[in-house]
């Protein structure tokens, strides 16, 4: 089966976004596909570049790198939510004249366009918020 996820929680401030992680861990081992992971509201800040948390944390970001690394996951972060939320590609930062970014690929900024799309293209759409 294939399968597509929308987290809505922040990193740290809410639950969601690990019970994603593992979500996404159990029904990969089970042999099924993930192919879109969409980051919407405080769940863009799971794509925040400068994140560092404390060493006896879990690295929430390096663990959804690793899962688009060796999964092909596309890590998908909604454009509107992500620049009310100072979340900005290159891209964006240079249009909107910041000095730097917080975001870098493999996440990438989409429209809620992309999330339709992932709801048509997958057997299931799982949201954590």
């Amino acid at each position: 089966m294939r399968y597509a996820l929308a987290v809505y929680g922040g990193p740290y401030s809410q639950q969601a976004s690990h019970s994603a992680l593992r979500f996404a861990d159990a029904l990969l081992a089970r042999g099924h596909q993930l192919t879109t992971v969409f980051f919407y509201h405080d769940g863009v800040y799971n794509a925040a570049s400068m994140m560092a948390p404390p060493q006896d944390e879990p690295h929430l970001r390096d663990r959804w790198l690793s899962l688009a690394e060796n999964h092909a996951t596309r890590l998908q972060v909604c454009v509107a939510a992500g620049l009310r939320r100072g979340m900005l590609d290159e891209r964006e930062a240079a249009r909107h004249g910041k000095q730097g970014h917080t975001l870098e690929a493999p996440f990438e900024l989409t429209g809620l366009g992309q999330l339709v799309e992932a709801t048509l293209d997958n057997d299931h759409l799982i949201t954590f918020a």
